[in-house]
C-alpha cells in the first residue's frame, strides 16, 4: 500500500494531494451545516421576519439559542414584538427567565400593557413577583380599573346571621366593592379575608344595636360602621364600598333562649324537690323503724309487769286489795278515755272478772 501511495504522490505531487484529503473532510462538515441551516431557516425564518418588521431585535442565532435553552421562541416573539409595540421595553432575556422560572411571559407582558394604559405603576419584577406567587396579574389590573364585587357569604342565599340586643335575629346580605391594590398583592391576604371580616363587622354592628328596628330603619348604618373599622389592612384589596343588599328578621331569639332557660331552672327545681321528697320519705322509714323499736321494746316491758306483781305477791309487798285498787283506777282511766274517744293501750284494758 505504501508503494500505491507513493505513486499517487509521484503522479499528481504531494500539495495537490493535502487539497484532495482536505475536500473529502470539509465536504460532509459543510453538507451537515448546510442542512442544519436550511432546518433553522425553514423553522425560525418566520419568526425572524417578525422581530425584523417589528423591531424586537432577535436574531436568527438567539431563536436557535432559545430552542437549545427549552424556550419556546414563538412565545419569546409574541411578547417581545407586543411590548415593543405598546412602548414597553422588556429585555427578552427577563423574559426567557422567567419563562425557565415557570411562569406566564404572556399574561404579564398584557398585563404592563394594560398597567401601562391606565396609569398604574407597575414594575417588570413587581409582575413577574405576581404571577410566580400563583396569581393572574392581568385579572389583577383590571381589578384595578374595574372593580370587582363580592357577595358576602358567597354562597348562593346565604345570609348573616346576628342578634340584637332585644334578642331579635336579623339575617344580612352584604356586597363588597373591591379594588387591587397592587403594591400589597404579594403577601396580601384575599378575599377570603374581606369576606370574614366584613360578616364579623356585620355581626358586631347589629349586636350592639339597641333593638332591631333600629337596624330596620336605617341599614346603611351597618355600612359606614362596617367601612369605618379599616377591613382592608393587609389585604390584596381596597375596599370602595360596602352595601347592605338585603335584611330579613328571624327568629326571637331572646324569648327563645328565656324559655329554655325557664325550662331547665323547672328541671333544677323538679329535681332539688325531688331529692327533699326523697329525704323525706327516707326519714319516715327511719322514724317508723324507730317506733316499731319502741314498740318492742313496750311489749317487752309489759311482759314483765306480770312477773313483777308476782314476786310482789309472793314478797308481801302487794296486797290483794291494792292490786284490785289498781286494777280499777286502771278501768277507769280506760272508760274516760274510751268516752272521750281516746286510744286504749294494753295496759290501760278494763280487767278482767274473777281474779289477777
Amino acid at each position: 500500500m505504501n508503494a500505491s501511495f507513493d505513486f499517487v504522490t509521484a503522479a499528481i505531487g504531494p500539495v495537490p494531494l493535502l487539497a484532495f484529503e482536505l475536500g473529502m473532510v470539509v465536504l460532509p462538515i459543510a453538507a451537515i451545516f448546510s442542512l442544519v441551516l436550511l432546518v433553522v431557516l425553514f423553522k425560525y425564518l418566520g419568526l425572524y421576519i417578525r422581530c425584523l418588521t417589528s423591531n424586537a431585535n432577535i436574531g436568527l442565532f438567539d431563536l436557535l439559542m432559545m430552542s437549545l435553552r427549552k424556550v419556546n421562541p414563538e412565545t419569546m416573539v409574541q411578547g417581545r414584538i407586543s411590548a415593543i409595540q405598546a412602548g414597553i421595553d422588556v429585555d427578552t432575556r427577563d423574559l426567557q427567565a422567567h419563562f425557565l422560572a415557570g411562569g406566564n411571559v404572556v399574561s404579564v407582558v398584557r398585563a404592563l400593557i394594560a398597567a401601562d394604559r391606565a396609569g398604574i405603576a407597575l414594575p417588570y419584577k413587581t409582575a413577574t413577583g405576581i404571577d410566580l406567587a400563583g396569581r393572574n396579574v392581568l385579572e389583577a389590573v383590571q381589578t384595578c380599573v374595574n372593580p370587582r364585587i363580592i357577595d358576602c357569604p358567597q354562597e348562593p342565599g346565604a345570609k348573616i346571621a346576628a342578634v340584637a340586643k332585644d334578642g331579635i335575629q336579623l339575617l344580612a346580605r352584604a356586597r363588597v366593592t373591591v379594588r387591587t391594590n397592587i403594591g400589597r398583592l404579594i403577601g396580601g391576604a384575599t378575599e377570603e379575608t374581606i369576606i370574614a371580616r366584613v360578616g364579623e363587622g356585620i355581626v358586631s354592628t347589629i349586636g350592639s344595636s339597641g333593638s332591631y328596628k333600629d337596624v330596620l330603619e336605617n341599614p346603611d348604618r351597618i355600612s359606614k360602621t362596617v367601612l369605618g373599622k379599616g377591613l382592608d389592612a393587609g389585604t390584596a384589596f381596597e375596599i370602595l364600598s360596602i352595601d347592605i343588599a338585603d335584611v330579613d328578621v328571624g327568629e326571637n331569639v331572646g324569648a327563645k333562649l328565656q324559655t329554655d332557660q325557664a325550662e331547665a331552672d323547672m328541671r333544677v327545681a323538679e329535681a332539688h324537690a325531688e331529692s327533699r321528697r326523697a329525704t323525706a320519705v327516707a326519714l319516715e322509714q327511719e322514724m317508723q323503724a324507730k317506733v316499731m323499736e319502741n314498740r318492742a321494746k313496750l311489749v317487752e316491758a309489759e311482759a314483765q309487769v306480770p312477773a313483777a306483781l308476782a314476786e310482789a305477791f309472793r314478797s308481801g309487798r302487794l296486797g290483794v286489795l291494792d292490786y284490785y285498787k289498781m286494777q280499777n283506777v286502771q278501768a277507769d282511766t280506760a272508760m274516760r278515755q274510751s268516752l272521750s274517744g281516746g286510744e286504749i293501750t294494753p295496759t290501760q284494758a278494763p280487767p278482767r272478772k274473777g281474779g289477777s
